[in-house]
């Protein structure tokens, strides 16, 4: 079976890698011509192309381009290829790309593996990237189940852990595990670059330890993702944000009471609380 990669950055190049190694004859566009011939020179395809077209033969082509140009490359790929291949994407919101692209193309399963490092490019891309990560499966009603099978086939192959919702649950849910911590560390940062001693801020800048470098992070990784993430999950992100002010009151409220007692026992539901997520 032929696997066809658009968009060869980390989850493109890393999802290439691996389906390789795994025996699959990968194909490969980018719009960077350069990145074409590195990517077969480094083997990270067995071929690659910036034509879409190229991409005739493949069974199955997962989508690995920014948000915003997923449902844009259906449409093209609806003149081009047959209708009979099964295609999928990887984007981090799955409400309006999955129904998006499905107007276009009936047989396409959206799909989010959750993985990802601060690097980009072909250049970060690495085997075993989704080794034990999740992977969502975002089927509609009117998705062929056979198509949903294979998809899931593949992703289990990535030694992934494959769950599947509904593309809106799967905002909701992401909101709160995945932008929502984006904004809470941008905001991190922010805050820390507001200070207006210069001395206080530079010696804050030498004592950032382990514990701003972690949660710190996402807030510092791409600007575009970011961005996709608020413009594309507009209405589930809001609502997170809301409730983690309503919090962030909460903390101010008891901290301005020295209500020491309250902030033990929010201190301790979070210990507790923790662990179901990791």
């Amino acid at each position: 079976m032929k696997i066809g990669i658009i968009g060869l950055g980390l989850i493109g190049g890393s999802l290439a890698l691996t389906l390789r190694s795994l025996g699959w004859e990968v194909l490969g566009t980018s719009r960077n011509r350069q990145t074409c011939t590195l990517a077969v020179e480094r083997s990270v395809v067995d071929s690659a192309s910036i034509e879409l077209s190229h991409l005739a033969a493949a069974r199955v082509i997962f989508i690995c381009t920014p948000m915003a140009s997923i449902v844009p490359i259906v449409e093209q790929l609806a003149d081009l290829l047959s209708p009979e291949i099964i295609l999928t994407d990887v984007g981090s919101v799955k409400a309006p790309i999955v129904r998006g692209a499905s107007q276009f193309w009936p047989n396409f399963v959206g799909g989010h593996p959750m993985a990802g490092t601060a690097e980009q490019g072909l250049d970060a891309a690495q085997l075993g990237l989704f080794c034990d990560r999740p992977y969502v499966l975002t089927p509609l009603e009117t998705t062929p189940p056979e198509s949903v099978e294979l998809v899931a086939q593949l992703a289990e192959s990535l030694s992934a852990r494959v769950y599947r919702c509904a593309p809106e649950s799967h905002d909701r849910a992401v909101a709160l595990i995945s932008h929502l911590p984006v904004f809470i560390s941008a905001g991190l940062i922010t805050t820390c670059l507001d200070e207006t001693n210069a001395e206080v801020l530079q010696l804050a800048q030498q004592l950032a330890s382990s514990g701003f470098a972690d949660t710190s992070r996402v807030g510092g990784g791409n600007p575009e993702l970011g961005t996709m993430m608020a413009r594309y999950n507009r209405e589930a992100l809001l609502l997170s944000l809301r409730r983690y002010r309503q919090v962030l009151d909460g903390a101010i409220d008891r901290i301005e009471a020295e209500d020491w007692p309250g902030i033990m026992a929010s201190l301790e539901q979070t210990k507790q609380g923790r662990s179901p997520f990791l």
